[in-house]
């Protein structure tokens, strides 16, 4: 039996692989699930907030954007420290806007989860089996 250690850059390379998921989905769901997201942006307490700034349609755009290719960069470990710091960047208005919100406490943490594997991965890089590995 393998020990723990014999593991670790193959946990790299799964750890990046599933978490990258979440931004790729999502990313993708901004644009397949567009009006659906409008619309729960629109009953956010900060929607004056969002206005604002500029067009929630372009904002969700830019976002999806953003999260799309930000995931694949994660994903295959392509200049991944800058990639998890634009999702962090990304993500913190994302989570202010839509999970401060009353009855969404799960989500908020799952959030906040997700900012963690992001500092993670800027602080530590991608690992093995990636991209940037293979360029030092």
């Amino acid at each position: 039996m393998k020990t723990p250690n014999a593991w670790a850059d193959r946990s790299d390379l799964i750890f990046r692989s599933l978490f990258s998921l979440i931004f790729i989905v999502g990313g993708a769901g901004h644009f397949g699930q567009h009006e659906v997201m409008l619309t729960r942006l629109e009953g956010s307490p900060w929607l004056s907030l969002v206005n604002s700034v500029a067009s929630p349609s372009l904002l969700l755009y830019m976002s999806g954007v953003t999260l799309l290719l930000g995931g694949i960069a994660l994903l295959f470990g392509f200049f991944a420290r800058q990639a998890a710091l634009l999702l962090l960047v990304t993500l913190i208005p994302i989570t202010f806007v839509i999970h401060i919100a009353p009855d969404h406490v799960g989500p908020l943490l799952k959030n906040v989860a997700i900012m963690g594997g992001l500092i993670h991965f800027f602080v530590h890089g991608p690992g093995a089996y990636s991209i940037d590995s293979k360029q030092q």
